[in-house]
């Protein structure tokens, strides 16, 4: 079983969806959530999904190894940014080629960048008046929203939109699609071999709404 790593900085949405997808994956799970924000809500959804969790700062960020040190203890096949607002350091990008992947809420090259992040963006499509917007996975390098692109999705902007009217249709496009790339890039490294007793098949789960 492949592992996942999801790091979040806010409410979480995302990573829920994610986690509850991969519960009936026959070939990942989520094995931990870590986060940089104490107070995130993150850190309740997981709770509630009995996820392993860890918090850090930017000092342990930035200034040590210990997020590195974890990782390549845990050693995921994927590392999934869902809402998370730090910029990764160049240490846990070089030790993660290509394994480590962003959702961006825009069409990038347009709209990404420092501070460009939720409403942010939303705000900056309708006043650039644009016609359609959509979500963009990419990996990760050195700089904001930079990574070679994975995947894009459009949806239209209509005239009458708010900032919140454009962000639920993007939502919904990062609920119906990030999980499925995910698994599509898991596809790209070998099958594990089974542990004793690790099941193939997992019984179904009903799987939430928003």
């Amino acid at each position: 079983m492949k592992n996942i790593i999801v790091f979040a900085s806010g409410s979480g949405t995302n990573a829920e969806n994610i986690v509850r997808f991969f519960n009936i994956s026959k070939i990942a799970r989520v094995s931990f959530i870590v986060t940089n924000k104490k107070d995130a809500y993150v850190l309740k959804r997981a709770e509630m999904l009995n996820i392993n969790t860890l918090v850090f700062n930017k000092s342990d960020f930035y200034d040590s190894n210990k997020v590195l040190d974890f990782l390549l203890k845990n050693n995921p096949d994927l590392i999934v940014l869902s809402g998370f607002l730090l910029l990764i350091p160049y240490n846990i990008i070089a030790a993660f080629p290509k394994r480590i992947i962003n959702i961006h809420p825009a069409l990038l090259p347009e709209f990404g960048g420092k501070g460009m992040y939720g409403d942010n963006v939303h705000k900056a499509v309708l006043e650039d008046k644009k016609s359609e917007s959509g979500i963009t996975i990419h990996y990760v390098n050195e700089k904001y929203d930079d990574g070679d692109i994975i995947f894009q999705q459009k949806c239209p902007v209509f005239p009458e939109d708010t900032v919140t009217s454009l962000a639920e249709r993007i939502h919904s496009l990062e609920y119906e699609f990030f999980p499925s790339v995910i698994e599509r890039e898991l596809r790209r490294f070998p099958q594990p071999p089974l542990k004793e007793g690790e099941i193939t098949s997992p019984c179904p789960l009903q799987r939430r709404g928003r």
